[in-house]
């Protein structure tokens, strides 16, 4: 059975047996792999910890009959412990790889591997809200995906904006003609925010009040629910 090496970020893992995982990784060659840990939940397990949510691993596996086995790990990005030990950093980062997973699913990507490793480092770093640096990965790798949303012109008829109703359906920010009954109208300055986390501006990002970052974030959430047509897990979990 052929050897390979592989970077991947760790989305999540499952129990198999008594000491074994089942880890999901998104990589940059392979796409969303699935590949099994053989006891590394055994207390002697040498890279039992460097197979945890949200850690960036070098890998080396090989090939199977149905699913490839991990035999060596070698951390590339420690960032499961930072993320972990808060829960806002924790909740943000479940709805990332839960995205990555789905958005995964399809053709390889190296530009989404790019992002959301630089989405697990910024929300590990602590220097940016959670919820600003999941909603700048949300809009940014569903851009990847095909789905660009607009915020400037009206994305129905073309006239210049500014424009500040969205209908999350049609994708974006749509003028007064192309209003549709019920569709929300937002602040000026979320609309900016949702500007400004598209193209990942994290100065004019932290500009914004905590009434803006609030019309923004229920704008990304049902703009991705959208599109990966089924809802988030990650999204419906409690609050502390």
């Amino acid at each position: 059975m052929p050897l390979y090496r592989e970077p991947g970020v760790v989305l999540r893992t499952h129990k198999l047996g008594e000491a074994d995982r089942i880890v999901t990784l998104l990589t940059p060659g392979r796409g969303l792999l699935r590949a099994v840990a053989k006891g590394v939940r055994r207390t002697s397990s040498k890279f039992g910890a460097r197979l945890e949510p949200f850690m960036v691993a070098d890998l080396q596996c090989f090939e199977g009959r149905t699913l490839d086995t991990i035999t060596q790990a070698e951390t590339l990005g420690a960032y499961g412990p930072q993320i972990s030990a808060d829960y806002d950093r924790y909740r943000s980062g479940n709805v990332i790889v839960e995205t990555a997973e789905r958005l995964g699913e399809g053709d390889t990507s190296l530009e989404l591997y790019g992002l959301l490793v630089g989405a697990l480092r910024t929300l590990a770093a602590a220097r940016i809200p959670p919820e600003l640096v999941r909603d700048g990965y949300l809009l940014r790798a569903l851009s990847i995906a095909g789905w660009t949303p607009g915020f400037t012109d009206c994305v129905r008829c073309g006239r210049p904006g500014p424009h500040t109703a969205v209908v999350v359906q049609l994708g974006g920010v749509v003028c007064e003609e192309c209003r549709t009954p019920g569709s929300p109208r937002l602040d000026p300055g979320s609309i900016a925010l949702l500007e400004a986390l598209l193209v990942g501006d994290w100065d004019g990002a932290l500009s914004a009040t905590e009434r803006e970052r609030g019309q923004a974030a229920g704008i990304v959430a049902a703009y991705t629910q959208f599109h990966l047509e089924r809802g988030l897990r990650s999204f419906s979990a409690p609050r502390n």
